[in-house]
C-alpha cells in the first residue's frame, strides 16, 4: 500500500498542468489543480480510501488518484471528506478564487440557429441526450492524467463562462473555448481517450465529437468539417481527430472546444499551457 501511495503521489506532482495550477496537500493526501469554477482537480489518497465530494461519492484508481470539477456557477466554498481503509476521517474544506465573465455579443448567427422552430425543438432535445450520454462515462480510462495539449493552435476568440448574445438576443453562457483557424486545420486529441461520440450533423454544433479521458473527464469538437476517427475508436495525444469547419450556429471556421467531469462543464482553458 505505502508503494501505490507514493507512486500515486509523484505522479500527481509530476502531472503537467496549466501555469494556474496549484498544489495543497493535507496530510498523506494531495490535491492540484485549478481552485476556482470551472477548474478540475486531481488528487492522491492513500489507497482503499473512500472520497466524498458533498454527498458524491468519488471513483478512486487502485494508486489512489481521483479526479473532480467545479462549474462556472458553483459555490466557492466545497469540500471532501476521505476516509482512509483503517477508518480515519480527513475532512477538506476548498476555497475557491472567485471568477468575473466577460459579456461577448455575436452579430451575423444563422437566425434559424438563434430561435429554433418548433419543428426543430425535437431534434434539438434528442441530440442533447445523445450528448449528455457520451459525457457521462465512467471508465478506467486514464488520459485526464498526462496533461492536455491544444487540439488547435490560434487566436482565442470566445472564452468559457461568457454570457452570449446572438443577433442582439442574450443567450446561456458559453462553456468552451472558442479557437480561430482556417477551414481543414487538423484538430489533434489533447489527451488518450476513447471517442464515445462522432455525430455528422448536429443543430447547433454541426459535426460534434465526445472523447472520453477517464473518470467522467471528456472533451467535446463543436463545428467540425470532417471527422477522422468514429464512436468506438481508441486514439492517441497528438492524434488527428478531425477537421476545423464552421457547420452548426457558426460565423466563421473555429473549433469550439469544450471539458466536462461528467456534466459539470469546466474551463479547457485551465488545463493547457498558455499558447
Amino acid at each position: 500500500m505505502m508503494q501505490r501511495l507514493v507512486i500515486g503521489f509523484f505522479a500527481l506532482l509530476w502531472m503537467p498542468l496549466n501555469v494556474s495550477a496549484e498544489t495543497r496537500t493535507f496530510g498523506d493526501i494531495v490535491i492540484k489543480g485549478q481552485f476556482e469554477p470551472g477548474g478540475m482537480l486531481i488528487g492522491s489518497a492513500p489507497p482503499g480510501s473512500t472520497v466524498k465530494f458533498g454527498e458524491r461519492s468519488l471513483a478512486l484508481s487502485a494508486e489512489g488518484e481521483f479526479v473532480l470539477g467545479f462549474g462556472r456557477d458553483d459555490k466557492l466554498e466545497q469540500s471532501l471528506k476521505i476516509v482512509t481503509s483503517d477508518g480515519k476521517v480527513t475532512p477538506i474544506n476548498l476555497q475557491l478564487k472567485a471568477r468575473e465573465y466577460d459579456i461577448q455579443r455575436i452579430e451575423g448567427v444563422p437566425a434559424r440557429t438563434v430561435n429554433p422552430d418548433t419543428s426543430s425543438l425535437p431534434r434539438i432535445r434528442e441530440e442533447g441526450s445523445q450528448v449528455s450520454r457520451a459525457r457521462y462515462t465512467d471508465s478506467d480510462l486514464r488520459g485526464y492524467l498526462q496533461g492536455f495539449i491544444w487540439p488547435v493552435k490560434g487566436p482565442v476568440t470566445g472564452v468559457y463562462g461568457s454570457q452570449r448574445v446572438f443577433n442582439g438576443e442574450p443567450r446561456r453562457p458559453h462553456f468552451g473555448v472558442d479557437i480561430a483557424a482556417a477551414e481543414g486545420t487538423e484538430i489533434q486529441a489533447p489527451a488518450d481517450g476513447v471517442v464515445t461520440l462522432a455525430h455528422p450533423d448536429m443543430f447547433f454544433s454541426g459535426a460534434t465529437m465526445v472523447i472520453d479521458h477517464g473518470r467522467g473527464i471528456s472533451t467535446s469538437y463543436l463545428h467540425m468539417s470532417k471527422m477522422l476517427v468514429k464512436d468506438g475508436d481508441s486514439v492517441k495525444q497528438g492524434q488527428t481527430i478531425g477537421l476545423v469547419g464552421a457547420t452548426g450556429r457558426a460565423t466563421g471556421p473555429h473549433l469550439c472546444w469544450r471539458l466536462n467531469w461528467y456534466q459539470t462543464k469546466l474551463d479547457p482553458q485551465l488545463v493547457v499551457p498558455q499558447q
